[in-house]
């Protein structure tokens, strides 16, 4: 996760995330560096726009909120259904 930290770090203060300037945030961190996650991640980033990546990821927690409201209308209306038609068994029972 510190690896996506570092990258992160790198691009939000305008830095281009290369192998060096990620080993050195690492580095300054204190974490132990491995050169092939470093390496796998710079390669990782390379076709990818931080920017548009970023707002995708925020628009997700809304879209899935969006989904739990959805799935509680209709559970609340499945509810109502329930409470009519035991009061309309009841009614029959006692004519």
């Amino acid at each position: 996760m510190e690896y996506i930290y570092a990258a992160l770090l790198l691009h939000k203060l305008g830095h281009k995330v290369t192998e060096e300037n990620l080993k050195r945030v690492l580095d300054s961190a204190g974490a132990k560096v491995d050169l092939a996650k470093v390496k796998s991640l710079v390669a990782a980033l390379d076709s990818i726009d931080i920017e548009t990546a970023i707002k995708e990821a925020a628009m997700a927690p809304v879209a899935s909120s969006t989904v739990k409201e959805e799935k509680k209308e209709e559970k609340k209306k499945e509810e109502k259904v329930d409470e009519t038609v035991s009061a309309a068994g009841l009614g029959a029972l006692f004519g």
